[in-house]
């Protein structure tokens, strides 16, 4: 049986998972701002992922380069396409 502390911890991963979902969809939809703003107030690694590619698309490789330093592991040059990364991006929170 879960304690409140473990629901609660649950329903904050379920909902940082949804955030993460749609700023996922307006990137690929190319609402780069919107998706911005939703990943900008996270520190979880797949919010500093999706940081990082919006910053790729952006031109930005530093500012790019400085969130995937965040993401346990993830580099600038490991996808070329900013594109399919989104779609890799969107792959693993449907997976988790």
């Amino acid at each position: 049986m879960l304690g409140s502390n473990d629901m609660e911890a649950k329903m904050a991963d379920k909902a940082l998972d949804e955030q993460l979902k749609m700023a996922v969809a307006m990137a690929q939809r190319g609402d780069w701002d919107a998706s911005h703003r939703i990943v900008q107030d996270y520190g979880h690694p797949l919010a500093c992922w999706i940081h990082a590619v919006l910053h790729k698309i952006e031109g930005d490789a530093w500012n790019s380069r400085y969130w995937y330093a965040r993401t346990s592991g993830r580099h600038y040059e490991d996808v070329s396409d900013p594109q399919e990364e989104l779609r890799l991006i969107a792959q693993h929170l449907q997976d988790h």
